[in-house]
């Protein structure tokens, strides 16, 4: 079996451990399984190959797309740099490919479609999708669902030559399709309420939210009832491995 290429963009360990840790239980897979790249430390391989990976999936972080160059952080300007290097293979051969919150800035971008702050962001938590096209991903599937969510920017138009699946009312592209293989959700499809009460302890600060409603978020991502998106990054493994 290929392995899958996992591309991580969180510069705190314990956020970035966490993630990882989320993408192998949810996915059903192993260490031995994939490829695990730190962009924040690390370096994409010179000779990287796409076709020896059964799929490549993208993991969120704090920095943003639509940020101009010169408020970037360095780190997250050399992130953002990496993975868009990748994205026209991806696209262009219609690689398998799971951006996941941050992954959907990336891959609007890289098709030309606007990726701001100016509409769009959603407080972190739980919000309600909505089904609009059917896919391989989601037959089956509850027609509406709770996901976890929390950004500041969105793709503000769907991208040229993507399928529109799920949406949200405060946000309209929870989810898109470029080609059959490349995916993009705005929604966390690795998180649980475990992972989001981490989260929200180490992006206590970053501007998400008011640091004295941490408490009170952490407790409203308990409570909630989110499965369903679990089911779309298993789905997702489970076609392309």
């Amino acid at each position: 079996m290929k392995r899958f290429l996992i591309l991580q963009l969180r510069p705190e360990a314990d956020a970035s451990d966490g993630e990882f840790a989320a993408f192998l239980e949810k996915g059903g897979l192993r260490e031995d399984q994939v490829h695990r790249v730190c962009l924040d430390r690390e370096t994409l391989p010179e000779a990287l190959q796409l076709d020896s990976y059964a799929g490549v999936i993208v993991g969120g972080g704090p920095g943003c797309v639509s940020d101009a160059a010169e408020e970037k952080d360095p780190t997250e300007a050399k992130i953002e740099a990496e993975i868009l290097s990748l994205m026209p293979e991806i696209t262009a051969r219609d690689i398998p490919f799971m951006g996941c919150c941050y992954g959907i800035g990336i891959l609007g971008h890289h098709l030309g479609a606007e990726v701001s702050k100016r509409r769009y962001g959603e407080s972190v938590g739980p919000v309600r999708c909505r089904m609009v096209e059917d896919d391989p991903l989601l037959t089956g599937l509850p027609q509406t669902f709770d996901a976890f969510v929390g950004h500041k920017e969105a793709v503000q138009d769907l991208p040229e030559g993507c399928v529109h699946l799920l949406s949200s009312e405060p946000c309209p592209y929870q989810m898109i399709r470029y080609g059959q293989n490349v995916y993009a959700t705005q929604f966390h499809p690795e998180a649980d309420g475990d992972v989001f009460e981490a989260r929200i302890k180490i992006y206590k600060h970053r501007g998400y939210f008011a640091p004295d409603a941490a408490e009170d978020l952490i407790a409203t991502c308990q409570a909630a009832d989110v499965t369903v998106p679990v089911e779309i990054l298993r789905r997702f493994v489970a076609r392309y491995r």
